[in-house]
């Protein structure tokens, strides 16, 4: 039996993981702050720890999943809260390979969180984006270059790497369930003048996407974890909109997002780049939700 080691493994994606992950025979230990409200949302058989200490010198970890960090849309992007976002993924990976490189069992393959927002401001032009493209700098694209490079340490230590650049993520928690209440009071619209990308991924494909990574050895590098349809702003409201059977018609005025959220909404609800997965389709990854019709009629 193989042995995943989860950072953030209580999270929205960290719970799917550890539920395919089990359920295809791993081994998972999931790193928490608070083990005690993990236990009520993992499989039972998942190992909860909240320090790398316990973990013995003699107990072999195969793979690691980088998923710990502040959620970015919570809030307004203060000077404090940036501090978090840095120290809750920067300084927690910089830990972990500290970690890993005092002792002798190395994993095979780290995992790493990053985003999309490592490409950018964009400005919602039809140009796709692959795992080539040039980023645009500002906040996000700085976060999570740095995030990158700090998970980079672990090539140093022979480990195969993958920066997992994760799009929109679409279930029972995270983005959708924000989105949803205004639209099923038919209070749901574009957001500014809704050209910008979204480039989303079901969450059940999110976490089959990470297993496929760490199991197949030829990937390596950054890769974008988005559905292979990205979706502008205005036709993935309308599509909300009638798959909870309501209409999608009272747009949120691009100078209300900045005056709500600042460079929050400036950065994650008014730009988006037209994000592909270019690279996870050429290793043969297959989505089971390719679409977001398909997607929205799962969740919903």
């Amino acid at each position: 039996m193989k042995t995943v080691l989860i950072t953030g493994g209580s999270g929205f994606i960290g719970r799917h993981l550890s539920i395919q992950a089990t359920e295809l025979g791993w081994r998972v230990i999931v790193l928490t702050r608070d083990t005690t409200a993990a236990a009520l949302r993992l499989p039972q058989t998942a190992k909860l720890i909240d320090t790398l200490d316990v973990l013995t010198d003699d107990l072999v970890i195969n793979a690691v999943v980088n998923l710990a960090g502040e959620p970015l849309a919570a809030g307004r992007w203060t000077e404090a809260r940036k501090q978090k976002f840095a120290i809750s993924r920067i300084g927690a990976t910089e830990a972990l390979h500290r970690f890993f490189a005092a002792r002798a069992q190395k994993p095979e393959v780290l995992v790493s969180g990053s985003a999309i927002g490592f490409y950018g401001a964009g400005n919602g032009k039809d140009r796709p984006i692959d795992e080539a493209g040039i980023p645009v700098d500002n906040f996000s694209h700085q976060l999570c270059k740095n995030w990158e490079q700090a998970a980079a340490q672990f090539e140093l230590l022979g480990v195969r790497v993958i920066y997992l650049r994760t799009g929109i993520v679409l279930g029972e928690e995270g983005a959708l369930a924000k989105m949803l209440p205004p639209f099923k009071l038919a209070l749901g619209g574009a957001i500014g003048d809704g050209q910008q990308w979204m480039p989303w991924i079901h969450i059940d494909d999110m976490a089959a996407l990470i297993l496929h990574c760490v199991n197949n050895t030829a990937l390596t590098g950054p890769v974008n974890a988005t559905a292979p349809n990205p979706l502008r702003n205005a036709l993935f409201s309308r599509l909300l909109g009638a798959a909870v059977h309501r209409p999608a018609i009272f747009p949120m005025p691009a100078f209300m997002v900045k005056i709500l959220f600042g460079q929050m909404g400036e950065e994650l609800l008014l730009q988006g780049q037209r994000v592909i997965p270019r690279k996870i389709q050429d290793s043969g990854f297959n989505f089971q939700y390719p679409l977001l019709e398909k997607a929205l009629a799962d969740l919903l």
